[in-house]
């Protein structure tokens, strides 16, 4: 099948905008670390340290395109493994919206492949809820070491239980959408879409399917978290591996409970207060931040700006 370009007119400003701004705050965060002790920390790391760290954050990748590619079978519409994967990383260059709703894009990019856009609405819909349900779960490693982040970690808790109580009251949303079937309206429009979507998203959270992909989720986040550890390791940090683990768990679930453009500020925030409370020096707490967000959110943004540049370049 002949796929459309990727990018024309407003997705090429929106990528372009969404890069250079989000890209401009996280240099200036940069700068208020100061560029000496990041350079510092990037050759204590070093090349080899670096490469190790790209490799876990493409694992973390592969995994979540694994539970993608589950949904969308869930779902009828399976897409074979070449192109889904091309349009799933595309989805990365749009990380930095709010709440990473600009991922949603994926449902553009799979329209030619014959795939509606309630089905991968409903994928985008379940992956979120997934990944918020995978960072809680490995939140609570830290209940007993920074007690000040459970109000925090409670929130997400209700969020995830509000998702799956949603999800689980099938008969409810059929007879909502059944009550306002024929009634005129966009606004009803809106919400007898947006009901359809939430039953086509039921179909994802079957108990088999909600296992295998919080499994996957959690493996995911895993990864991170673990290259995370090792960052501050090959830095001479003694952080624990648990309370390493937890900090990046916490710091990811700050960022998404923020709403901001790829959780910018707020993850970084608790991330830099949770090491430099551990003892770290704040310029070294803060140069380990801004290693592990390049190594893992923006270099998922370049992943994704690539995928979507070269294949509309290939049409």
């Amino acid at each position: 099948m002949r796929e459309t370009p990727y990018l024309s007119g407003w997705r090429y400003r929106t990528v372009i905008l969404s890069v250079v701004f989000s890209a401009l705050g996280y240099l200036g965060f940069s700068l208020w670390g100061g560029w000496q002790a990041v350079s510092n920390a990037v050759g204590e790391v070093g090349a080899i340290g670096i490469a190790i760290t790209l490799l876990m954050s493409s694992f973390n990748y592969s995994l979540r395109f694994l539970r993608w590619q589950m949904y969308l079978k869930v779902l009828g519409h399976p897409v074979s493994c070449r192109p889904s994967l091309n349009i799933y990383l595309a989805g990365f260059a749009l990380t930095t919206t709010p709440g990473k709703a600009g991922e949603a894009l994926r449902g553009i990019l799979l329209k030619p492949w014959g795939v509606p856009y309630s089905k991968s609405f409903a994928a985008f819909f379940s992956e979120r809820l997934s990944d918020l349900f995978g960072v809680v779960l490995l939140t609570l490693f830290g209940l007993t070491l920074y007690p000040n982040a459970r109000p925090m970690i409670v929130v997400g808790v209700i969020l995830v239980l509000a998702g799956f109580a949603v999800l689980s009251q099938r008969k409810l949303i059929e007879g909502l959408a059944g009550l306002i079937a024929d009634q005129p309206g966009k606004v009803l429009s809106f919400v007898k879409y947006l009901l359809h979507v939430l039953l086509e998203a039921q179909r994802c959270h079957r108990l088999g399917i909600l296992v295998g992909s919080t499994l996957l989720s959690i493996m995911a986040w895993s990864s991170e978290a673990l290259a995370f550890h090792w960052i501050l390791q090959w830095m001479g940090a003694d952080i624990p591996l648990v309370f390493a683990v937890f900090v990046y768990a916490l710091s990811m679930l700050a960022g998404a409970l923020s709403f901001m453009p790829g959780g910018l500020g707020g993850a970084e925030a608790v991330m830099v207060g949770m090491l430099v409370w551990k003892g770290m020096p704040s310029a070294d707490a803060i140069a380990a931040t801004v290693l592990i967000r390049l190594a893992t959110l923006w270099f998922a943004v370049g992943i994704g700006v690539f995928c979507m540049l070269r294949k509309n370049q290939s049409h």
